[in-house]
């Protein structure tokens, strides 16, 4: 009996031959209604132009930044996705509602982007006293109320995509590594990543086979969230000493977070549901055992 090596291409030749799923068709998005909150800037936008590149139909949200997320409609419809702005609030419950209306002009809604996010920067854990009862509440309201609300308001229609197409909505809560490790620009922001984190697993649970719900938890992203806070020659001082401090000796962009996150958007991860990735260039490597993850 003779042995035959097979190697991985002809594998996936073989399989695409046969009637299997190749790489193309598990990128491509086109037919699928997207709706990404807090894309004007950063994170957000990235993930939204990156789906219309793909062929989805994105829904860009805003609460304040309106030219911004024209702009960003703009990009996005300049790769042709019939993209469109829906200014709203995810911390209120009109404002939800007025985001699910919105994905309801499609008879279903196949992807869902918890992006929006807030913070108060006090990244002085030991003071006390630099976050009030307010500024929790506040931040509670955006980071964790406001993607729970979303699923509340648009869960019907997540559920009409995979009764329209056999195939799971896909949700992804944008998270954090200080969710994780306890670390981050405030005591209150750490906290409201660590529930969306346990959140991700508690509707993971709850609404398969129907709705798939995973969480990326990025580290340090060179977007306007540190630049804003300080002067440009601050800004780069920080972005090389991240870059000094991780494994990969990298300081990550909005783009390299968002290429993870299509991953769970896609076919791709379509056997993935409740994970919680960190994608941080291995910053938190340098933190005790992560058993909670």
């Amino acid at each position: 009996m003779t042995l035959r090596c097979v190697t991985p291409l002809q594998l996936s030749i073989r399989s695409n031959s046969q009637g299997g799923t190749n790489m193309a068709e598990l990128r491509d998005l086109s037919g699928r209604t997207a709706m990404v909150t807090g894309s004007a800037t950063g994170l957000g936008r990235s993930i939204a132009l990156k789906l219309a590149e793909r062929g989805a139909e994105v829904i860009i949200n805003c609460s304040r930044s309106v030219s911004d997320a024209e702009a960003t409609v703009s990009d996005c419809q300049a790769l042709g996705s019939q993209a469109r702005l829906v200014q709203a609030d995810v911390s209120t419950e009109a404002g939800c509602r007025i985001l699910a209306r919105a994905a309801g002009a499609s008879g279903r809604l196949d992807i869902l982007v918890n992006n929006a996010g807030i913070t108060r920067h006090a990244r002085d854990h030991a003071n006390l006293d630099a976050l009030s009862k307010d500024d929790f509440l506040d931040t509670y309201a955006v980071n964790v109320v406001g993607p729970f609300m979303m699923m509340q308001a648009c869960r019907e229609l997540l559920v009409a995509s995979h009764a329209q197409t056999g195939r799971a909505a896909a949700v992804l809560n944008v998270s954090s590594i200080a969710g994780v490790t306890g670390i981050g620009s405030s005591v209150a922001y750490a906290a409201t990543k660590g529930a969306l984190n346990t959140m991700t697993l508690s509707l993971a649970r709850a609404l398969a086979p129907a709705i798939r719900v995973n969480a990326v938890c990025p580290g340090f992203i060179g977007t306007r969230w540190f630049k804003d806070t300080m002067d440009e020659e601050q800004y780069r001082k920080m972005e090389a000493g991240v870059a000094a401090s991780v494994p990969l000796n990298v300081a990550s962009g909005p783009d390299d977070i968002a290429d993870t996150a299509l991953f769970f958007l896609s076919d791709a991860s379509r056997h993935v549901t409740g994970e919680t990735l960190l994608v941080d260039a291995g910053m938190h490597l340098g933190y005790a055992p992560l058993v909670a993850r």
